[in-house]
Order: C-alpha cells, then sequence, then structure tokens
C-alpha cells in the first residue's frame, strides 16, 4: 500500500512540474528571455518554445492529461479497491463500501491535484516566470521531441480548427505605450526607479509623440535683435536679451534671417571692434512645425548652434527650438519649471493650478486623462479649446473625463491658466 500511495504522489508531482512548466513559460517575457541566451543555453530553449505555443502546449497537455487518466485509474483500481474492503469489514454492505471507496479515493486525489498539481506550482512560476521557464525549457523540449508524433498530430489539429473559425493560430498582441506605463509604476511602487527616472523615461516615451510645433517657443515669446539697427543699438539690445545665441529679425521684411553668438559679439567688443551684425549674422537650419521630433533631434545634433527655426507650410515663422527644449522633454515641464510661472501647481484642495502652455501630453499623462482629449492641439489651452469646441470666455465651466476645467485666466484670447478638479 506504500508503494502505491507513493506512486500516487508521484504522478501527482509530476502533473504539478508540468503545470508550473506551462504556466512560466507562457507568462515569460520574451525580451528577458532573449537577453539572457548569451548566459544561459535554457534561456534558448525557452525562446524557442515560446516563439512555438502551439508545439510547446500540445506537449504539456499530452503529459498533464496522460498523468491524470494514468493516477485516476491507478488510485481507483488500488487505494479505492483498499478503501472499499476496510469499510467492509467495517460493517457496511458490499455496495455501499465500493462506492464509497472509490468516491473518497477520488475525492481526496481530486483535492490534492488541485493543490499540489496546479495552484500552488503556478503561483510559484507567475512569482518567478523567467527562471523557471529556463529551468524547465530543456525537459520540455526533451518531451516534445519524445512525443513528436502526438504533438504534431495535435499541433496540425489545433490549427486547422482554428483556420475554420477564422483566427491565424497566431498572437497579434503588442506591448503598448499603457503596458510600458504601467511597468514603469510597478518598478517605481517596488523601489527599482526612482521618481525622477520614471518621469524621464516616461518623457522619452512622449517625445516620439511629438512635433516641432509641440516643443518650440512660440515666435511671441522669442526676442530678437533687429538686422538694420546701429551698432549702439545692437550693443544695447545684446545686454538686455544676454542668451548664448540670439535670433535677428529683419524690421523691413519682417523675416528671421539668422542668428548671432553672444561670444561673436564679446569679442569683436574685447578687440574694440564695430558689433556688425552682417558680419556676425550666423545660418541655422530649418524644419517644418510638423517634423517628427526624432527628426528634429538629429537636426539640431549636426547643427553647430543646435537651434533650428520652424516654419509653417506657408512659409510663415512660428518659433524656435534648441536642444534645451528636447531636454525639457524629456524631463518633463513640471520637473524644469520656474518660479515665474509653473506648469501645474497642486493647491491643497485636491485641484491643480495648470498653465495654458504645458503640454497636453505631459497633462494627460499626470492627470491620467485619455491623450484624444486634445485632439490636434499640443497644450493645455488648446486641450480646453478642443472641450469646448470654441473660444471660451472667462470663468467658463466644463466637465470632461470626470474633470471640471475652469478658465481662471485669460491673456487676450489666449487662454493662460485653468483650474482643473476632480468630480467626487
Amino acid at each position: 500500500m506504500f508503494t502505491e500511495i507513493l506512486i500516487v504522489v508521484a504522478l501527482i508531482l509530476l502533473n504539478g512540474i508540468l503545470s508550473m512548466s506551462e504556466m512560466a513559460i507562457v507568462s515569460a517575457r520574451p525580451a528577458r528571455l532573449r537577453s539572457l541566451e548569451g548566459k544561459s543555453l535554457g534561456a534558448v530553449a525557452a525562446s524557442r518554445l515560446v516563439e512555438q505555443p502551439g508545439r510547446f502546449l500540445s506537449t504539456v497537455q499530452i503529459g498533464i492529461t496522460a498523468v491524470g487518466v494514468l493516477s485516476g485509474a491507478f488510485s481507483g483500481a488500488t487505494l479505492g479497491v483498499r478503501l472499499a474492503d476496510w469499510l467492509s469489514v467495517q460493517g457496511l454492505p458490499r455496495e455501499m463500501a465500493n462506492t464509497l471507496g472509490v468516491c473518497g479515493v477520488v475525492l481526496v486525489l481530486t483535492y490534492l491535484s488541485l493543490i499540489v498539481g496546479e495552484l500552488v506550482p503556478k503561483q510559484i512560476a507567475l512569482k518567478n516566470a523567467e527562471a523557471i521557464a529556463i529551468r524547465m525549457a530543456p525537459l520540455m523540449v526533451v518531451l516534445s521531441n519524445a512525443l513528436a508524433p502526438m504533438v504534431w498530430v495535435l499541433e496540425h489539429s489545433g490549427r486547422f480548427l482554428l483556420w475554420i473559425i477564422g483566427q491565424s493560430g497566431e498572437s497579434s498582441a503588442r506591448v503598448t505605450d499603457e503596458e510600458v506605463h504601467n511597468l514603469l509604476s510597478e518598478a517605481h511602487e517596488e523601489g527599482l526607479i526612482e521618481p525622477e527616472e520614471r518621469e524621464m523615461m516616461a518623457g522619452v516615451m512622449r517625445l516620439a509623440d511629438r512635433s516641432a510645433r509641440a516643443l518650440m517657443t512660440p515666435r511671441h515669446e522669442v526676442e530678437m535683435l533687429e538686422f538694420e539697427a546701429t551698432p549702439a543699438e545692437t550693443v544695447s539690445a545684446i545686454r538686455r536679451l544676454a542668451r548664448p545665441r540670439m535670433p535677428v529679425q529683419s524690421r523691413e521684411s519682417g523675416e528671421v534671417v539668422g542668428i548671432i553668438r553672444l561670444v561673436d559679439a564679446f569679442n569683436a567688443l574685447s578687440r574694440r571692434e564695430v558689433v556688425d551684425l552682417k558680419k556676425l549674422l550666423r545660418d541655422v537650419p530649418v524644419v517644418s512645425d510638423m517634423a517628427d521630433a526624432l527628426d528634429v533631434m538629429e537636426i539640431l545634433q549636426q547643427s553647430d548652434d543646435h537651434l533650428a527655426f520652424v516654419y509653417d507650410e506657408y512659409g510663415h515663422f512660428e518659433g524656435i527650438i534648441t536642444s534645451g527644449d528636447i531636454l525639457e522633454a524629456i524631463t518633463g515641464t513640471v520637473a524644469t519649471q520656474t518660479a515665474e510661472e509653473p506648469a501645474l501647481v497642486e493647491r491643497e484642495a485636491g485641484s491643480v493650478l495648470v498653465s495654458g502652455w504645458m503640454p497636453a501630453d505631459e497633462f494627460c499623462d499626470r492627470m491620467g486623462l485619455p491623450r484624444e482629449m486634445a485632439g490636434d492641439y499640443e497644450t493645455v489651452a488648446g486641450l480646453v479649446l478642443n472641450i469646448f469646441g470654441r473660444l471660451p470666455s472667462l470663468g467658463e465651466v466644463i466637465v470632461a473625463e470626470g474633470m471640471c476645467f475652469e478658465v481662471i485666466d485669460m491673456d487676450d484670447r489666449r487662454i493662460d491658466k485653468v483650474l482643473v478638479s476632480r468630480l467626487s
């Protein structure tokens, strides 16, 4: 009897190993396995199994089904009979003893199979999927080769059935931005990355979705030198602006003709020369306002001044963009805000005061709102315009996505400040 119990326990444990292997390999992240292929042959085997789910699942199901049938038949024919004999000796009628004996053994076996053979192994696999997948993959490969004929029949039968119901049998799942954000949130909660690191990673993801218009400093905020100004007027304007690179605009045509470097002007003054804008003027690259942020970044890297002019499709100057704007997009405007006009201020009541110039995608990420709320607009001011469908008046309120938006400051026709609060 002891030997029979050991055989049943061994079969249950074998079922648990197969279930754990199945859950581990199905749950393992392909990218993580590929990164470990150079360190472990098990990672190579696990990657191949992940790439061939039909073959692997057929192998595991053959094993689990065979173990389940074998353990049920063996336990019923041995332990069930022994329990029935014992109940009969205790005075129960033979027919009732046989029924209770078999049912009792089946119930105990089912309980142990669920706990030891399914639930616990799968929970272990979920906690450390990649490590277990690497260890169990070689055994699964051997088992798959040993059961090759049956595996081939099951795999192709499954594909045929999938074809009948209109499924290709191949997974169309892809990693989405939302899943990556969730992973970053989990890593932050577990203390694996700092809050600043999380914000920068999210900023890098946002950068790929932005255009030059979303990154640039708009024209009305750009201070320029006048091309026709006298040397004295130019020196006075340079002292007032005092920036490393200053755009130069023609007073007559209104065109932005280039930039001058502060260091070039300083060198001219140190040599007691006249600051002549025509001699100091430098050309910079021009980009479309709809250009992709990654393309703009490549252009800025090739530029000596790391600056570009932004023009729209009609040839109108829209603003300037620098490598600092790229860095700000990655680190976030909230992290780089100035004391004069912060992008977002949290209030004690739970509401937030938001500047209209804050990037819409960054605001949506911060507040947990869908990016589609902003439509084709790039800023929070544009987001509010998109919600209203028109230019709102000062003090107007609108509710969207469970949030209350109140326009509390207007700069002429520009939305300057918005108070956002979550509805209870």
